[in-house]
């Protein structure tokens, strides 16, 4: 009896997370701000594990421009432009001010890169020309950094894949 009482205690645990984590990407989706983030060259698609490509944000290029990489897990500011596409200002210290304009999105250290957290974005099998002019990764940012992908933009700033073309 206990033995059952443990494990369905276990599994209860185990939905309960589940559900807390659906729920905090659901509000992230409603009420987070669109920010446009620059893609750098992208791999097109991956053949081995499928229909997606693999994505890598400008501002994770910091080495090219000269920036130091930070060390540690954090947040990078953006200022927005008109577009609302986000360009790097700074690296976060703890404890700033946002500008009117900045927003800022939380990243990781994996492997001594920087992640902003989407890296992939899958697509249904046979709809990769759809995405091939992808040049802007559209994120769902709120006010803690926290963001979610949301879709990919072309050069003019409009969704892909939204539309049979």
């Amino acid at each position: 009896m206990k033995r059952g009482a443990v494990i369905f205690g276990g599994l209860g645990l185990v939905f309960v997370a589940l559900a807390f984590l659906v729920v905090q990407k659901e509000t992230v989706l409603a009420k987070g701000q669109p920010v446009l983030l620059r893609l750098a060259p992208v791999d097109p698609r991956s053949l081995i594990q499928g229909d997606y490509m693999v994505l890598d944000y400008a501002i994770n290029q910091g080495w090219r421009e000269g920036r130091d990489q930070p060390q540690e897990d954090g947040n990078v500011v953006v200022r927005l432009d008109e577009h609302n596409v986000g360009e790097f200002v700074r690296y976060e210290p703890p404890a700033s001010t946002l500008a009117p304009g900045e927003v800022r999105v939380r990243f990781r250290i994996r492997n001594s890169q920087m992640r902003l957290g989407a890296e992939a974005f899958f697509f249904q099998e046979g709809h990769a020309e759809r995405y091939a002019n992808a040049r802007y990764g559209e994120l769902r940012v709120m006010d803690n950094g926290t963001s979610v992908l949301v879709g990919l933009r072309d050069e003019n700033y409009q969704p892909l894949g939204s539309a049979i073309r």
